[in-house]
């Protein structure tokens, strides 16, 4: 479909839309500390957030009701672990309401069971389709894993279409980037890990389509790099520009970051 095709656009508002590796809550200091992960949410202040590793159920408050109570934002569960007596996975937080929802099973066995969340949302006046996802550490299972994505972009109403989350991917001449450029265009990728110091651009953000992204940026807070190991994505959407004619949408994209520092070796982590 082309841009212009999409139905709706014309006046539409700004959305912004983010991707965060909440680290269970858990900080750069040890401590978990959910309230300190609602208060980055907080600052960020997006319509639409994929979180990854979020840990629901255990005991203490609840992260997603807290964000949700918050934020005034409704959760889409992906879980895809239970552990003890909690559950673990993908939670896409959103305020805008939830039109469609399905469960995308990754996993690649004997590994860590990966899914994705495909959910359509009614943005006011036009609709926009999320894939919220959580990769695996192996570069066979992430060929697997996109290779699956792509197939379920393939399926249903084209929309415009948001694809996003930690990607686990280091090796940027990998097959997974490639499929995945060729399908959303090129966008900037900057470093969100670790959050002290990045240096890794795991988590990604594609937008279909590209004239759709007007903005991307890290969110690099004073407490956004201590409150997990990864610094939150941010992008801002701007449905107008999908609305007026290629030549008039031809500025270039904006991103905002840091300058990547020196490379280090990788620290351990849960991804």
């Amino acid at each position: 479909m082309s841009p212009g095709a999409y139905p709706g656009l014309r006046g539409a508002m700004r959305s912004v839309v983010a991707t965060y590796n909440i680290h269970r809550a858990v900080g750069r200091d040890g401590a978990s500390d959910p309230e300190r992960v609602a208060d980055v949410l907080a600052e960020i202040g997006a319509h639409v957030t994929a979180l990854q590793e979020v840990q629901r159920g255990a005991a203490g408050r609840d992260l997603v009701q807290l964000v949700c109570d918050r934020l005034a934002a409704e959760a889409v569960s992906g879980v895809t672990m239970l552990r003890r007596d909690a559950e673990y996975g993908n939670v896409l937080l959103t305020r805008y309401p939830v039109l469609a929802v399905d469960r995308i099973d990754l996993s690649v066995p004997p590994h860590e069971p990966r899914g994705a969340l495909d959910v359509v949302l009614d943005c006011g006046g036009w609709r926009l389709r999320i894939l919220a996802t959580h990769l695996g550490l192996r570069p066979y299972e992430r060929r697997r894993q996109v290779r699956q994505l792509l197939s379920a972009l393939d399926q249903g109403e084209d929309l415009p279409t948001v694809l996003m989350g930690d990607l686990n991917e280091w090796f940027l001449w990998g097959r997974p980037l490639r499929w995945l450029h060729v399908q959303f265009r090129r966008t900037p990728a900057p470093p969100t890990f670790p959050a002290r110091l990045p240096v890794f651009a795991l988590d990604r953000l594609w937008v279909r389509p590209r004239a759709l992204l007007e903005r991307l940026a890290v969110h690099a807070s004073p407490l956004a790099r201590i409150a997990s190991d990864h610094l939150p994505l941010v992008a801002t959407l701007a449905p107008r520009h999908l609305a007026v004619p290629v030549a008039a949408r031809e500025a270039p994209i904006v991103s905002a970051s840091e300058p990547a520092p020196a490379p280090c070796s990788a620290a351990s982590r849960d991804r």
